[in-house]
């Protein structure tokens, strides 16, 4: 359900996005920034929080800089075997997210593990239980990997003010460090002073922010922000387009695409036999007529041998993965 907000409660959401400021009172520097006061931010994230439109707020994590390996994986799962199938994948703790989509491929998850050998064990696991195939379509290329959604405006679009792409390469954490990602992993509350609850007891004020920009710096922190639910923002139109693009035009391809504004995330991705597509999209809108036109716009510009359009039929799960920093 769509949940009609003031425009106050837009104009937070969309601050709530950008990130928290590293100080002892996040909320009182974003009341400012809104010429408002703490206790009024407050009790609007708080009721955003009731309402569903803000899921939480917490540390948007790198898993790659975490040294993590991760897939996208599809598989044909028959009707009547969907609802153990997708019991048996949720169970596992690296998905986290899981969708039902109207294809013939209608299971797409993805996956975390240690190791990219971690990763088959858990598919060749599931294959066998189910008598599935599972395909895995790992990240060769990151073209934009940011969700933000404009509370504000009342056009089909993203928000544009987009995050660097995330670093690849593991950083090596210390002591103090994994200790600050231990304590982010369940979030931040709604209250004047959020971070006392994450700083270790032995640790000064000053230096857990330190660390924090650090973390950030580093990349294995992409923000600490607001996660909505876009849904209830009114972007109830999403697909996943999948494309055939030559490897010589899909980094001018992607990055192009990349820049759409209904886009979320774009990838390029290994294929599989009776899978040529290579570039990946989420789309989102108010409207599958704007989405429609960012792929119709998008395919008379590049040399794009074919698609796939495999709009969501169900969520399945959407929560983050907890990671393990001992």
């Amino acid at each position: 359900m769509i949940v009609s907000l003031t425009d106050f409660e837009k104009r937070l959401c969309n601050r709530l996005q950008r990130g928290l400021p590293l100080v002892s009172q996040p909320f009182a520097q974003i009341a400012a920034d809104l010429a408002s006061s703490e206790a009024e931010v407050l009790e609007q994230a708080r009721q955003l929080k009731a309402s569903g439109v803000l899921r939480r707020i917490c540390a948007v994590l790198n898993q790659r800089a975490l040294g993590m390996a991760s897939t996208l994986v599809a598989a044909h799962v028959p009707d009547e075997q969907v609802s153990t199938v997708t019991a048996a994948v949720n169970a596992l703790p690296g998905v986290s997210h899981n969708y039902l989509r109207n294809h013939r491929f209608n299971l797409w998850f993805t996956l975390q593990a240690e190791s990219p050998e971690q990763l088959r064990l858990s598919l060749v696991e599931l294959q066998v239980r189910f008598d599935i195939e599972f395909h895995s379509l790992p990240v060769t290329r990151v073209f934009k990997l940011d969700v933000r959604f404009d509370a504000e405006s009342d056009d089909d679009v993203l928000l544009r003010d987009v995050e660097r792409v995330p670093e690849t390469e593991p950083v090596a954490l210390r002591d103090e460090q994994k200790q600050l990602l231990t304590g982010l992993r369940d979030g931040l509350a709604i209250v004047a002073r959020p971070f006392d609850a994450v700083r270790p007891a032995s640790m000064a004020e000053l230096e857990m922010f330190a660390l924090l920009a650090e973390l950030i710096e580093a990349g294995v922190i992409r923000r600490i922000a607001g996660v909505l639910n876009h849904h209830k923002l009114g972007f109830t139109a999403n697909v996943m387009f999948a494309a055939q693009v030559d490897s010589a035009h899909v980094v001018e391809a992607g990055r192009q695409l990349a820049h759409s504004g209904t886009v979320s995330h774009c990838y390029e991705r290994q294929v599989f036999e009776g899978w040529p597509y290579n570039l990946f999209a989420m789309m989102h809108g108010r409207t599958m007529a704007q989405i429609q036109h960012t792929i119709d716009r998008f395919t008379e510009a590049h040399p794009v041998r074919s698609f796939e359009l495999l709009p969501t039929l169900a969520e399945l799960k959407k929560q983050p993965v907890h990671h393990s920093f001992a």
